[in-house]
């Protein structure tokens, strides 16, 4: 199954939770927070939101980071997937 987002959604791919902080302790399953950072798996056309001309400006393959409580989690064959609005992605790491 694909996921094929319509007008001005995007769907990312959540990375990993890191499972050590960065002073070497290991954090148990629930005490990881999840990250932010996430890949472009798919981009809807743009065009007309609300009134307004949106030009969509992330592509697929890009890294970003977005708003935490941002997007609707789904699940597709065993991999879960946000889909966002543009508006919610906060920057594209480079």
């Amino acid at each position: 199954m694909k996921l094929v987002p319509l007008a001005d959604r995007v769907v990312l791919k959540q990375l990993e939770a890191e499972e050590t902080t960065k002073s070497g302790i290991v954090l148990p399953g629930k005490e990881k927070e999840k990250p932010q950072q996430a890949q472009v798996i798919a981009v809807g056309p743009g065009g007309v939101v609300d009134g307004k001309e949106i030009k969509m400006e992330v592509k697929k393959g890009d890294s970003v980071i977005y708003s935490k409580y941002a997007g609707t989690e789904v699940k597709i064959d065993e991999e879960e997937y946000i889909i966002v609005r543009q508006n919610d992605i906060l920057a594209v790491v480079k």
